[in-house]
């Protein structure tokens, strides 16, 4: 799964901790997320969406594989 999470948190000028802070989970959390290499659950998606005033769908997006 893809997503443009650095991206939305440069711009709002966020750190990860910020980021984490926010949705009330770890900062290794929210780099995992962002490194691919963790999806979150649908509800942490939905409170980083939230943060970002943006739909789940801008911020992450399936890839190909994803679907194998």
């Amino acid at each position: 799964m893809k997503n443009t999470l650095k991206v939305e948190r440069a711009k709002q000028n966020l750190t990860q901790q910020d980021l984490a802070d926010r949705v009330s989970v770890s900062r290794q959390t929210i780099n995992s997320i962002e490194s691919q290499k963790y999806i979150p659950s649908t509800v942490l998606a939905l409170k980083i969406a939230k943060v970002f005033n943006s739909k789940v769908e801008e911020i992450f997006q399936l890839e190909e594989d994803d679907f194998l």
